[in-house]
Formats: C-alpha cells, sequence, structure tokens
C-alpha cells in the first residue's frame, strides 16, 4: 500500500469522514495525487457560492484537492488539483461564533478560492488554524523571500555620488557668550 493510502485512510477518520463519503472520491483523489504523498488533511467543506454542493477537500504536503459530487446525478467531479507551490495570497479566518474555518487562495488561473470547513467542537477549529498555520506559512514565508530578493535584483543599480560635507568649526566657549555672526551653511542635498 503507497504512502498516500496509508496516510489518507487515518486523516479521514480524524475529521470523521464516512467511509462511503471516502471511497466514492478516494478513485478521483488517487489520480490527482502521487503515491508517495504524505496527507496532512481530509475534510468535508463547502464552498460560499454553491453552498448546496458538498465537497471533500484533501491537503497533502504538496497539494490541494478539491472534489465535490453533483446533485443531479451525484457523480464525482473535480473541482481544484493545485500544487500549494502555485497557490497565492492563502488566508485562513477561524471564526469561533460559527464553529467553522475558511480558506480563501488564488489559484494560478487568477481565481479566488473560498472554501467553508464546519468544526464538530471549538478545539477542531483552532487545530485546523494551527495546521494550516504548520502548511502555509513556511511557503508564503519561502515565497516572500524570493520576491524580496527577486525585486532586488530587478532593481536598477544606483550609484552613490560622493560630494564633500562642508565641516562646520566648533566655537570654543567663550566665543559662545558675545554675539557672532552664525556662518553660513549651504545645504546638503541628501541622495
Amino acid at each position: 500500500m503507497d504512502v498516500f493510502c496509508r496516510t489518507f485512510l487515518p486523516a479521514a477518520a480524524e475529521t470523521g469522514v464516512a467511509s462511503p463519503t471516502v471511497s466514492r472520491h478516494l478513485s478521483l483523489l488517487r489520480n490527482c495525487v502521487p503515491a508517495g504523498e504524505i496527507t496532512v488533511l481530509v475534510t468535508r467543506c463547502t464552498r460560499p457560492e454553491q453552498p448546496a454542493h458538498g465537497c471533500l477537500l484533501l491537503l497533502t504536503s504538496r497539494r490541494l484537492v478539491v472534489t465535490e459530487q453533483t446533485r443531479l446525478l451525484h457523480r464525482m467531479r473535480l473541482h481544484l488539483n493545485t500544487e500549494l507551490r502555485h497557490l497565492n495570497n492563502v488566508a485562513w479566518n477561524p471564526d469561533s461564533r460559527a464553529s467553522m474555518v475558511e480558506l480563501a487562495a488564488t489559484a494560478v488561473d487568477g481565481v479566488r478560492e473560498r472554501f467553508l470547513i464546519r468544526a464538530d467542537r471549538p478545539s477542531q477549529m483552532w487545530q485546523l488554524d494551527a495546521l494550516f498555520s504548520q502548511v502555509f506559512r513556511p511557503k508564503m514565508a519561502a515565497r516572500s523571500g524570493v520576491a524580496n530578493s527577486a525585486a532586488l535584483m530587478d532593481r536598477p543599480a544606483v550609484r552613490a555620488q560622493h560630494r564633500p560635507v562642508p565641516t562646520v568649526a566648533v566655537t570654543p566657549p567663550a566665543r559662545l557668550a558675545t554675539p557672532a555672526r552664525a556662518p553660513r551653511l549651504s545645504p546638503v542635498v541628501a541622495i
């Protein structure tokens, strides 16, 4: 048995996904995920724009896959299949009043995807929050580091122009008491 199946079934059981649901979605999910992937999360979710459609969200160490069952014929279809590195603006928001976590990300085609994951208990909601932090924060930090270094590389070189800075003579304390004309300073332009 491959690593994906060994980790998929316990992850589905941990979140309470029923075994008939698992068996219906498994064949489609297995085609999307390589055998060596480790399953991090399997949970039911809904999309705010289509709350009647039940979806199954699979998060591995490298992929996010969401499948849904059509309402009329109850067929399985793939909604989203992407590598985590292709997701932008990933955000999640735990809502303790609704016992729900909203996961949002922009896919590579520019579509903003939103998924609502209902938590059975408050501790499960905070476990999801911690899990998303563990999976997505390192990738977001790596991406921003790459973006910052790329921005530095794309910036044109700026040469420093050395200009002499005028020196101001320090007056001895005895001369401070007598009114004297202040030396005229030329303005220094900072670059």
